[in-house]
């Protein structure tokens, strides 16, 4: 599946579905889910809490709110109070595009699950991400994109998903 990478707030981006990178207990506090609470009310986290916990790679579906788009899809990539592994993501991930094809969306924006609070580096986990990305066959999404942050996380992730693409 073809997808590409950008850089910038998560928050701000317009899709079906945005994705939170979260942790099994669903609370929303710093990084992605911070910023994601912040743009979108009280009441995406009150929504997510409701819905939780759920298992390590797993995913909850709320209403997006103040956000730019129909749904925000959490994704559990580390259990609460701990560490991202390999599979954690890799589960969160093919949960997330599952999830979001279930909903019928065509357009998603995915942040690097599993790093930066979540202890996993960012290179192994985009190249997770990225993968699971590439191997998926949808029936409705049809827009991926891969966000970053900071112009040196673009630069990482926009390096391992050309590797994926070429492999």
């Amino acid at each position: 599946m073809e997808f590409r990478v950008t850089q910038g707030d998560i928050a701000a981006q317009s899709a079906d579905a945005l994705v939170n990178a979260a942790n099994t207990g669903l609370r929303m506090g710093s990084g992605v889910a911070g910023a994601l609470r912040r743009a979108a009310g009280d009441g995406l986290n009150e929504e997510a809490v409701a819905k939780g916990p759920v298992a390590l790679g797993g995913v909850a579906v709320t209403d997006a709110y103040a956000l730019d788009a129909e749904y925000v899809i959490h994704a559990a990539a580390m259990p609460a109070g701990g560490q991202a592994t390999a599979d954690s993501i890799r589960e969160a991930t093919r949960n997330t595009l599952a999830e979001a094809d279930a909903l019928d969306c065509e357009s998603i924006v995915i942040p690097a699950l599993g790093t930066g609070v979540a202890g996993f580096g960012l290179a192994d986990g985009a190249r997770i991400i990225c993968e699971e990305i590439d191997a998926f066959e949808p029936a409705s999404v049809t827009d991926v994109t891969v966000i970053a942050y900071s112009d040196e996380d673009y630069e990482t992730i926009a390096r391992v998903a050309d590797e994926v693409r070429t492999e």
